[in-house]
């Protein structure tokens, strides 16, 4: 009974904030026409006001980012385009990201490092993930395999880590950087103001939610092999 307490536990603390996330994004997204602007007019307008007219504002199917990189802001199609609560806030959110860059916020400079070696160390933990199976077969030893597989697994968990560890970098572009913006230049209406805030911390969390879900399900297609 208690280990099914403590699996319940641990999937809610994955699963949890993963919905909420999800959940609170979607509950803003209407009114999709609530304001007159789009997320990516508002984030023109920000970068602007922040004095950064050379960061530029993209739309891509990568996810909403910032890339310190190109000294780009990115937003997905219903960000970009889109006039709800959801698609101001959260473009506001990553041009909180590109005002930490300019301002050479050490910790956007860290996930920034630690983002560009994880993207080695997720194509190596995909590939043991792979031929694990593989293994298993040739040499006939589950436990060879099973030991790849969970490698694979924690390999691929670092992503997790480094979202995790950087989360107070999220919060900071959300509540330090962002939030700030939206009440000096009023940009929001009556009464937005609290809702905004919610977004601004979904949108904090989006990262870690994401990596916890890719975690569990894994962790899925593990127990599923291991039958």
């Amino acid at each position: 009974m208690l280990y099914l307490i403590l699996i319940c536990f641990i999937a809610l603390l994955i699963v949890g904030p993963s919905y909420w996330v999800k959940h609170t994004m979607e509950k803003y997204s209407e009114p999709a026409n609530r304001y007159s602007f789009t997320g990516a007019e508002l984030a023109r307008n920000l970068l602007n006001s922040a004095k950064l007219p050379h960061v530029g504002v993209e739309v891509t199917e990568s996810g909403d980012h910032y890339d310190p990189l190109k000294k780009t802001v990115r937003l997905t199609p219903d960000k970009f385009n889109g006039r709800s609560l959801t698609a101001i806030t959260v473009a506001a959110h990553e041009v909180g990201h590109a005002i930490q860059d300019h301002d050479n916020y050490p910790p956007l400079a860290m996930r920034t490092r630690l983002m560009q070696w994880t993207a080695g160390v997720e194509k190596l933990g995909a590939g043991i993930l792979m031929l694990a199976p593989v293994m298993m077969t040739v040499f006939r030893s589950p436990a060879a395999g099973l030991l790849l597989l969970v490698s694979g697994i924690l390999t691929l968990g670092s992503t997790v880590l480094v979202h995790a560890v950087t989360l107070p970098m999220e919060l900071n572009a959300s509540f330090n950087r962002a939030l700030p913006l939206l009440e000096r230049e009023r940009y929001l209406i009556n009464g937005d103001m609290p809702h905004a805030r919610r977004l601004l911390g979904a949108a904090a969390w989006t990262y870690v939610a994401a990596s916890l879900m890719t975690l569990l399900n894994m962790a899925r297609w593990l127990a599923i092999l291991r039958r």
